[in-house]
């Protein structure tokens, strides 16, 4: 589905995917079976990248939600305003679960993951949020709006090559992983329309996009050379070189950064990337009557 991107939030709710459903799930890593320390089999740099990416999730979605609730009373359309709730509701237990994987990977020997699994009460987390509430929010939610756009590129990748799904690893973290990429993609563009039902700046979304479009994967691979630093069992120079040379000409990364320029398009939409039959197919092999999930909800 393309939504014109001149459509009223109201329309485009109207012609969208029923409401992103909150669901509650529970995750048990290292059950039956433990995980090995590089889940991902004999990969050392996609383990990291795994291991990272997990250990900003919480963090990052706990940003998000506070990016979408500073404007919550300026959302008056009542469809956005469910949207915003699942929303809301996903990322929190995608959190949640993201949480109790780190926890698992510190006491496998990930130390680098604690310097992001910090307490909602911690000083670094009261710190965080008084950065945020000295930023501009349209700024804010903008950086909210082009992150959905990373995590909803990187979801569809997930889900719909076939290289990415064949690659062996620790069962009940691809099922974290192929649940919240589904999810992602069921909310992926919340963020945009309430930053555009709230009247944020056009030139702000792409500017913002622009700055991160720079920075992230650089910053993203510096964290993951880090972590495998820490790892004495990952000190195989040779065989990280050729790994990571693998994940950049692999099928998550090749090419990602074009289908991240189409978010500076003036007019862009995250509706404009069709991902409809992708999400649904991925409900209904994970949550059908039948579904690989099914026993994980609560």
């Amino acid at each position: 589905m393309v939504v014109n991107p001149l459509t009223t939030v109201t329309e485009a709710a109207a012609a969208a995917l029923p409401y992103p459903k909150v669901r509650r799930i529970k995750f048990r890593f290292g059950e039956p079976q433990p995980m090995n320390h590089h889940f991902v089999e004999g990969d050392i740099v996609f383990s990291h990248l795994v291991a990272m990416l997990s250990a900003l999730f919480p963090p990052g979605e706990e940003s998000f939600i506070r990016s979408v609730r500073r404007f919550a009373d300026r959302v008056t359309d009542p469809a956005l305003k469910k949207r915003v709730a699942a929303f809301i509701g996903q990322e929190s237990v995608h959190g949640q679960q993201h949480r109790a994987l780190n926890d698992k990977l510190i006491a496998m020997g990930y130390p680098l993951v604690r310097l992001f699994n910090f307490p909602h009460d911690s000083a670094r987390q009261r710190a965080v949020v008084r950065i945020e509430n000295r930023a501009p929010g349209f700024v804010h939610l903008a950086m909210t709006a082009a992150a959905e756009h990373y995590t909803a590129t990187l979801a569809e990748r997930v889900l719909s090559r076939e290289e990415i799904q064949a690659i062996p690893g620790d069962p009940e973290v691809w099922n974290l992983l192929n649940w919240h990429a589904t999810e992602e993609l069921e909310h992926k563009s919340v963020a945009f329309d309430v930053y555009r039902e709230v009247g944020g700046p056009e030139w702000i979304r792409i500017g913002v996009m622009a700055v991160m479009y720079e920075v992230t994967i650089p910053i993203t691979t510096a964290l993951v050379m880090m972590s495998i630093l820490t790892d004495r069992r990952g000190w195989r120079p040779i065989k990280v070189l050729r790994q990571t040379y693998d994940v950049f000409r692999g099928p998550l990364v090749k090419g990602l950064m074009a289908d991240l320029r189409v978010y500076m398009r003036p007019g862009f939409h995250p509706d404009d990337v069709d991902t409809a039959q992708l999400v649904a197919q991925w409900q209904e092999d994970l949550f059908g009557t039948q579904g690989a999930l099914v026993g994980h909800l609560k």
